[in-house]
């Protein structure tokens, strides 16, 4: 059975719930009389002027308070489990899932599939939708929760049933009609697999797809994630470059006749597929605002674009250094980006004079070459890469390389381990342009 309400982890400072004498360790029982499922429960309940909460102490001891407070203003409280309820995990048997590609070995947490739709609207997971009961979906209506992230990698439903391996993925489509007839906003992703659902299959997801503007109101196309763990699993090849500049002409010509109609693009390319075929990154008003930003399309463009502007900040504000900088530091990044910061690091060693930069590819020899993002380098690749090589005072390290809010990589490999190991520094570079030419300066900038 589950257990009868939901523990409270931490009382934040200043808040109501301090000031009522809640603490860490007391559970939450009810609001208004009613028990909660989930954080969607709490997060509607708690909006009202007027609640009576139900709290019951370390002790046993349950306390009613009567609450006046602004509207939507927050109790200030955090729980035990961020959703307030299980994790749902994954039912597919995706032929694309990453997850099965995965080696043995590895931490419990990186095997875990989930497909929550709660995940979608706290953290911005995409969801397959055949996991999401009715009650669900009536759950999101009722508290207009949006944007919601779905997963559709194909509108042909049973062209779906067979890439989730899932015999409900083409009904579970019917869903997004409810979504779109409430007015609920959602992005969506394509998961092209080559001779699969690229194509005429492609054309005809994008087409089914327009009818949900406008608000369906951006599609991303992202290539699969082939990793070298793939024996017994469904027989998938990578693109080639003419493969991708096909998968591009079919977006672009949807772009074109798209915007004019409803003033923006809606399906996008993520960046592997212009590196692959070889052509220049689209300019930023074709990204409507970075829509699919997570899903790695439009990253290398803004980046260069907040690159330029930190770069003319410097200018204008002449806070460049008027003496020779000298300092000597490193930065790694995956195949894909390598480029790019490459070309910057260049810029940035032209600026400051004295400054020396060394800008190394680490191949992703843990789960294949075919894997050119930065945020799947391990440790002990970005380690073994590195040993000898000259890394001089600093070592800038990209934040998507480590477990989030930790120093621990995909191997559980440490950023201490590695400073050890190098006899380096190790300074770890958020994902913009802008944090990118501070981590360089090494001090803050009036950006």
């Amino acid at each position: 059975m589950k257990e009868k309400g939901h523990v409270i982890k931490e009382v934040l400072v200043g808040g109501i719930a301090e000031e009522l004498g809640i603490e860490a360790g007391d559970k939450l029982l009810a609001i208004n009389g009613e028990e909660l499922e989930d954080i969607f429960d709490y997060q509607f309940m708690v909006q009202d002027e007027y609640i009576e909460v139900l709290i019951q102490k370390a002790d046993g001891e349950e306390w009613l308070l009567e609450i006046d407070k602004d509207y939507e203003e927050d109790l200030g409280m955090e729980f035990e489990n961020g959703l307030m309820d299980e994790y749902r995990s994954c039912h597919n048997k995706c032929i694309f899932c990453f997850i099965d590609q995965m080696p043995k070995g590895m931490r419990d947490t990186l095997y875990f599939k989930d497909d929550d739709s709660r995940l979608s609207f706290l953290q911005g997971n995409y969801v397959t939708l055949t996991n999401m009961s009715d009650a669900d979906v009536d759950r999101i209506i009722k508290y207009h929760l949006s944007p919601i992230n779905i997963s559709f990698q194909t509108t042909n439903p049973e062209l779906r049933c067979k890439m989730l391996n899932n015999r409900f993925a083409g009904e579970a489509l019917k869903k997004v009609d409810r979504f779109y007839e409430a007015g609920i906003i959602m992005n969506g992703q394509i998961v092209l697999c080559k001779g699969v659902n690229d194509g005429a299959e492609l054309e005809r997801s994008i087409s089914d797809l327009t009818k949900y503007l406008p608000y369906l109101e951006s599609v991303s196309v992202v290539p699969v994630g082939l990793s070298k763990f793939r024996e017994g699993l469904y027989p998938l090849e990578p693109f080639a470059k003419e493969d991708a500049k096909e998968v591009l002409a079919i977006i672009h010509k949807w772009q074109d006749k798209l915007y004019p109609e409803h003033g923006k693009h809606f399906i996008h390319a993520s960046d592997e597929w212009y590196i692959l075929a070889e052509e220049e990154m689209p300019e930023e008003s074709r990204y409507d605002g970075y829509l699919q930003l997570e899903n790695g399309v439009g990253m290398l463009r803004l980046l260069q674009e907040e690159f330029a502007d930190a770069v003319d900040t410097l200018k204008e504000k002449k806070v460049l250094p008027d003496t020779e900088h000298k300092e000597t530091i490193s930065m790694i990044t995956g195949k894909l980006a390598y480029p790019y910061i490459k070309s910057m690091a260049e810029q940035m060693m032209e600026l400051v004079p004295g400054l020396t930069i060394y800008v190394y590819e680490i191949s992703n020899e843990f789960f294949g070459e075919m894997i050119t993002v930065s945020g799947l380098l391990t440790g002990q690749d970005i380690r073994k890469q590195l040993i000898g090589k000259k890394v001089g005072e600093r070592l800038l390290l990209p934040q998507n390389v480590l477990r989030s809010g930790e120093t621990v990589f995909l191997d559980d490999l440490t950023v201490e381990d590695l400073e050890k190991t190098l006899q380096v520094k190790i300074d770890i570079v958020k994902s913009s342009g802008y944090d990118f030419v501070e981590s360089v300066m090494g001090k803050a900038l009036p950006f």
